[in-house]
């Protein structure tokens, strides 16, 4: 194995780069990334609409979470890189289809962790946006929202997990990820196809197992916000001062 590194480390962590293209753990970890970043608003975006008081649009939103979580994601995949090329009248890379598949399958896993996270929050706060002279998407954009999305940050983290492991698929269109890399790897060398996936598995078990560590980091630290905020004691009224003494 250690030979297989030495000779074939390069590829597995960048691809061809810089004499060509990226590829390998640096494309995977770049194609996981995008699609986190591009996902997170279409997310917010079913997260609204899946709670929604207009039941037409909590009825959209509930077809395309339900469609989306049905279906494989290499079926989306797949669809998107006939799809694309019909619609946009140009021929997307492997890579950007993937990222468009990603986008259109996490939107639905995270949008359904933040409707989730809105649900969580006690009704108390709406009402008490309201009854101040807030308007619904006030009171989303300044109240809901910040609470919810920074109570999600450990679901993000997860999705971030998931994402990275179902990059794994984009090999299959010929997406130069760190799968893919492998299998060059093993074709090349035919006949040690067990050191090649073992280091394969090293590298997604290190990967994934590090991102773990830092939800559950992030975890901890919203649940000690949480008890904090529910620790803080209420201020004493100053009319009351001279009674209690």
């Amino acid at each position: 194995m250690i030979e297989i590194l030495s000779q074939y480390g390069q590829l597995l962590l960048v691809g061809q780069y810089p004499d060509g293209p990226m590829g390998g753990l640096a494309l995977t970890l770049a194609m996981s990334l995008a699609a986190l970043l591009l996902a997170f608003p279409v997310a917010v975006i079913v997260a609204i609409a899946r709670s929604s008081p207009i039941p037409v649009v909590r009825r959209v939103a509930s077809v395309y979470v339900t469609a989306v979580r049905g279906l494989p994601l290499l079926l989306i995949i797949f669809w998107s890189y006939f799809m694309l090329p019909l619609l946009t009248g140009v021929k997307a890379s492997a890579t950007v289809t993937v990222i468009c598949a990603l986008v259109i399958y996490e939107g639905a896993y995270l949008g359904e962790a933040i409707r989730a996270a809105i649900g969580a929050l006690p009704k108390g706060q709406t009402e008490a946006a309201r009854s101040l002279g807030m308007s619904y998407a006030m009171t989303l954009w300044k109240v809901i929202l910040p609470q919810a999305l920074f109570n999600c940050l450990p679901s993000m983290m997860n999705q971030f997990v998931l994402i990275v492991k179902n990059t794994s698929l984009a090999h299959i269109i010929g997406a130069h990820e760190v799968t893919f890399s492998a299998n060059s790897i093993n074709a090349q060398l035919l006949t040690r196809p067990f050191e090649v996936y073992f280091i394969l598995a090293a590298i997604y078990f290190v990967l994934c197992y590090s991102l773990s560590r830092i939800s559950r980091l992030l975890e901890r630290r919203v649940l000690r916000k949480r008890l904090g905020q529910a620790a803080t004691p209420i201020p004493a009224n100053p009319s009351l001062a001279g009674i209690s003494s």
